[in-house]
């Protein structure tokens, strides 16, 4: 994937959801991934990986359409070999941290669609999932992705959502001239 063709994707998301009868969470995947983006950015402002990860983190919605267990990692083989690592890693991980944050905060809100979902992705982490997952290199930043991703559902909030993606061009490019 070339950073025009990752770029053709995003756009792509504008009129996409992460249910294909648009069931699901309020906003289209371009403005969701927009918007946690942005909470990413305000966060972690010296962290561009895991800015862009925030930004590309439910493609995998609009390559898969319908598989809630599997957008994650679909998202992730199809941004990894142009934006790295550690960018694939916190998209695959984006649906385990909120199985963990589901365990370790068990009261913690969701929305109705990330709820719905949580089952199908195999619900709550037992404890020694948990241990792992808070163990493993990138599940603190997998965390704070999961966090700003239960955020990034407010209608209306990024507008014009094409004109603020090409915003994020130089930063994608950036990232993907930088060696892996």
């Amino acid at each position: 994937m070339t950073v025009d063709e990752l770029m053709g994707l995003l756009a792509a998301c504008e009129d996409a959801w992460d249910a294909p009868d648009r069931s699901g969470d309020p906003v289209p995947l371009l403005d969701h991934g927009l918007q946690v983006a942005a909470v990413l950015r305000e966060w972690a402002p010296d962290d561009l990986k895991l800015q862009v990860a925030g930004l590309v983190h439910d493609l995998g919605h609009l390559l898969c359409p319908g598989d809630e267990a599997g957008h994650a990692a679909a998202g992730a083989r199809a941004v990894g070999p142009l934006l790295g690592r550690r960018v694939a890693a916190l998209v695959e991980l984006h649906v385990p941290a909120k199985r963990y944050l589901a365990a370790v905060e068990p009261g913690r809100g969701l929305s109705p669609e990330s709820a719905r979902t949580l089952a199908l992705q195999g619900g709550p982490m037992s404890p020694a999932e948990a241990a792992a997952f808070a163990a493993s290199p990138y599940g603190t930043a997998a965390v704070t992705l999961r966090r700003a991703d239960d955020l990034g559902k407010v209608i209306g909030l990024t507008r014009p959502p094409l004109a603020e993606l090409t915003t994020w061009r130089p930063t994608i490019a950036h990232l993907a001239a930088r060696p892996h």
